[in-house]
């Protein structure tokens, strides 16, 4: 089985990706906001990628799957604070529904990235 970096996970660069557009709009906004809001938005959207790559130094099939649902639930906070920051109007419309889609389209790719982890998992020879 050949090794699989990190880096070349399409699920990993999108969750980073969103981590850095939403600390793109964070930085911008003035103390209260980025303090209030800002600073646990973009703690979620960052702990999405964290938690993917926490799954990597894992070894356990336990371990590796809690990390990749740690990294879903961050992926749904995420989604929770960028809506509230968009109503509150400290994210724009528009950036905040581009996002959004990028998060929804994200769902289901972490899905099933965790999917076939379970399934790789399982049928690794053990020795």
């Amino acid at each position: 089985m050949p090794y699989e970096r990190l880096e070349d996970l399409r699920v990993y660069r999108d969750a980073v990706a969103i981590g850095e557009e939403i600390w793109a709009e964070v930085i911008r906004w003035k103390f209260f906001e980025r303090d209030v809001v800002g600073k646990q938005l973009a703690e979620a959207a960052d702990s999405i990628s964290a938690n993917i790559a926490e799954s990597y130094g894992r070894t356990g099939t336990k371990d590796v799957i809690n990390f990749l649902i740690f990294a879903r639930g961050s992926m749904y906070e995420t989604k929770d604070r960028l809506q509230k920051a968009t109503n509150r109007k400290l994210v724009s419309p528009e950036c905040g529904s581009l996002i959004l889609r990028e998060l929804e389209a994200l769902a289901p790719a972490l899905n099933a990235y965790i999917t076939a982890k379970r399934r790789t998992l399982r049928e690794r020879p053990t020795t």
